[in-house]
């Protein structure tokens, strides 16, 4: 993924994977109230594990590569 288009696109899905973590992690944790999900631990785990991966594509995705202008 070393095209601009490539890196663009690793930073799209990392900030959607952060942005539905976020919303899986607050349901979870009893924060967000209305669904099936609200008050379950288990989306609370499911929710902090996406956002570590969005954030993880985010970082290679704005990374450059060595001798990349």
């Amino acid at each position: 993924m070393g095209t601009r288009a490539g890196r663009l696109t690793l930073i799209i899905i990392g900030i959607v994977a952060i942005v539905f973590g976020a919303l899986f992690a607050g349901q979870g944790a009893n924060l967000i109230p209305g669904s099936s999900m609200t008050g379950d631990p288990t989306w609370l785990f499911i929710g902090l594990g996406l956002v570590v991966v969005g954030i993880v594509l985010v970082v290679l995705g704005v990374r450059r590569r060595k001798g990349s202008l």
